[in-house]
């Protein structure tokens, strides 16, 4: 496994400290936990993202909104 060094503030770097000495985890599964929550919650949007067409069609969506023209319900997307 690859590592990186990320810049955490003094603030929250001293708060993970806390909570790792009270779970009596290293700072660096809680942080591993942390990033696979954070990719998790993004899958589904990393999935409609790559999906050719799928940013053109969001973007053409976000237009029409604009420009006051109803938008289409996912259901019509699916199509």
């Amino acid at each position: 496994m690859e590592t990186a060094t990320v810049r955490i503030p003094k603030e929250k770097r001293d708060i993970l400290k806390i909570i790792s000495s009270v779970e009596r985890k290293d700072l660096k599964d809680i942080l591993a936990e942390l990033i696979d929550e954070y990719i998790e919650r993004h899958k589904e949007t990393l999935d409609l993202l790559s999906k050719p067409g799928w940013v053109d069609i969001i973007k053409q969506g976000k237009k029409e909104i604009e420009q006051g023209i109803k938008g289409k319900s996912l259901n019509e997307l699916e199509d």
